[in-house]
C-alpha cells in the first residue's frame, strides 16, 4: 500500500522532466512515470494508478497537449493540470475547452504547483456524485454533510495531514469507528481519524463495500471473514451489530 498522490508526468523536455519529478517527490508526490508523448501517455494511464496528470501541450506525437488530455478523459475521469510556456489566447481558448484543473504558465515555483494539485484535487473530488446510503433508513434525520479535510476518488480517499495528502484506498481500509464528531478510519497498516460524522464518511466514500451495523461502526464487507446474530469478525477483530441495523445489515448481506 503505498499513501502518496500518484502523478503521471506529460513532458517532452527530458531535463525539464526529470526537475519536475525532483521537486514532486520533494514535496512528497509519487511520480508513476513521464512520457514524452499521448499515445505512450494513455498507454501507462491504462496500466498504472494514476491520480492526477501534468500535460505539457507541446509534446512529442501526432497529439498535443490538449487532444491528449481529450484521449485520456474517454478512458478514465480524471483531473489533470496543463503545464505550459504557451500562454496565446488560441492555445488557452482550446485548452479551456477540455476543462481542465488549472492552466500553469513556465516557468512557476513549485510552490504555485503543489498550490493547484491540492485544488484540482479538491475540486474534482467536489464533482464526484455522492449518494443516498439505503442503511439511512434506520436513521432519525439526516447529519449535514461537511467534508473539510477529506477528498474521496479513484477508489481512495485523501487524508490532509501536515499540508500534504496521504491516500489510503478504499481496498486497504477494514472498517469505520464513530468517536463524537470524528471518525477513525482502520486501514490494514495504519488508524487515521478525522473531524467528520460516520454516515458523512460513509456518504462520500460512495461504494457499497462499507457497510454501516452499528452506530459507532461500518465495516467493509470485503474483510468480512465471519458473523452471528450479533457480532461480525473482520480476522481478529470483533464488531457488534447493532439492534436497529440488523435486518439491514442482513439483507443487504443476502444481495452480496
Amino acid at each position: 500500500m503505498h499513501t502518496q498522490v500518484s502523478i503521471l508526468i506529460v513532458e517532452d523536455e527530458g531535463i525539464v522532466a526529470l526537475e519536475l519529478q525532483e521537486s514532486l517527490e520533494q514535496e512528497g508526490f509519487k511520480v508513476v512515470a513521464i512520457a514524452d508523448n499521448g499515445r505512450e501517455a494513455l498507454e501507462i494511464l491504462k496500466g498504472e494508478d494514476v491520480d492526477l496528470i501534468l500535460l505539457d501541450i507541446h509534446i512529442k506525437g501526432d497529439w498535443d497537449g490538449i487532444e491528449t488530455a481529450t484521449q485520456l478523459s474517454v478512458f478514465k475521469k480524471i483531473p489533470f493540470i496543463y503545464v505550459t510556456a504557451y500562454s496565446d489566447n488560441s492555445t488557452f481558448e482550446r485548452a479551456k475547452a477540455t476543462m481542465p484543473s488549472a492552466y500553469l504558465i513556465k516557468p512557476f515555483r513549485i510552490h504555485d504547483l503543489r498550490k493547484a494539485i491540492e485544488l484540482a484535487m479538491y475540486h474534482f473530488s467536489q464533482q464526484q456524485p455522492s449518494v443516498v446510503d439505503v442503511r439511512e433508513k434506520v436513521a432519525t434525520k439526516k447529519e449535514p454533510t461537511e467534508q473539510e479535510g477529506i477528498l474521496h476518488f479513484n477508489n481512495a480517499i485523501f487524508i490532509k495531514q501536515n499540508y500534504k495528502y496521504t491516500k489510503v484506498s478504499f481496498e486497504d481500509i477494514q472498517y469505520l469507528k464513530a468517536d463524537g464528531n470524528y471518525t477513525y478510519i482502520q486501514s490494514t497498516e495504519k488508524r487515521y481519524v478525522i473531524k467528520n460524522s460516520l454516515q458523512n464518511v460513509i456518504d462520500i466514500f460512495n461504494t457499497e463495500r462499507f457497510v454501516r451495523i452499528h452506530r459507532s461502526y461500518a465495516i467493509n464487507v470485503n474483510y468480512l471473514t465471519a458473523f452471528n446474530e450479533n457480532m461480525v469478525h473482520l480476522g481478529d477483530e470483533e464488531i457488534p451489530i447493532g439492534r436497529n441495523y440488523k435486518d439491514v445489515f442482513f439483507q443487504l448481506f443476502k444481495q452480496l
